[in-house]
């Protein structure tokens, strides 16, 4: 058996702007081009809410990049045998990106 549910109107509660579509795309495709090149690289991040981290970048997809940092301190890192860790960073929240070396 079967509930009917009376049609209900939907509201768009938000939808972002084409043109903001396709530059956040085009940052977001220019940041994981320069992850992916220098992947095994020591690197300082700062993000747009301010925050800097320190470590090398072990991988990166579409999404996110990976970032080896020792004694993160952070709740969102995944920890490893030592005093490593991996953090998860969105790439389109990444303001600066500096080679240390």
């Amino acid at each position: 058996m079967s509930v009917q549910y009376p049609a209900m109107q939907q509201q768009v509660l938000y939808q972002a702007d084409p043109s903001s579509v396709q530059t956040l795309k085009s940052i977001k495709d220019r940041t994981h081009h320069i992850c992916r090149t220098y992947v095994n690289r020591r690197v300082r991040i700062q993000t747009l809410s301010g925050h800097v981290h320190e470590g090398v970048i072990v991988g990166c997809d579409d999404r996110q990049l990976y970032l080896r940092v020792k004694n993160p301190g952070y709740p969102r890192s995944f920890y490893g045998p030592s005093d490593e860790a991996i953090l998860t960073l969105v790439l389109f929240e990444l303001l600066v990106i500096v080679l240390l070396s």
